[in-house]
């Protein structure tokens, strides 16, 4: 495994004790583990909670790379969205 953007924002919301549901963190982290939940590599290191965890990784993953639209949202437009779902799982100061 190599330490990227996954593992970062991963070890944040684990550092910072976020309250996201454990499916949620299994998709932070392994959502870039293609060898995995694409190719079905490395299987025969999962344990019964991996494999669970693993068909929230491949739902997530559809809208991963490539499921990007042109369009954009005004910023201003979702920032009471998005502030509310951060002050749900995260406390209001965090450690980068």
């Amino acid at each position: 495994m190599s330490w990227g953007h996954d593992e970062y924002l991963y070890q944040v919301c684990v550092h910072n004790k976020c309250t996201l549901p454990k499916p949620a963190l299994y998709m932070i982290r392994y959502h870039s583990f293609y060898p995995w939940h694409r190719e079905g590599a490395y299987s025969h290191f999962m344990n019964e909670e991996d494999a669970e965890m693993l068909k929230w990784v491949k739902e997530f993953n559809q809208f991963d790379l490539y499921s990007k639209a042109d369009s954009t949202y005004d910023p201003k437009e979702v920032e009471a969205y998005y502030k509310r779902v951060i002050a749900k799982y995260f406390p209001a100061k965090v450690r980068w």
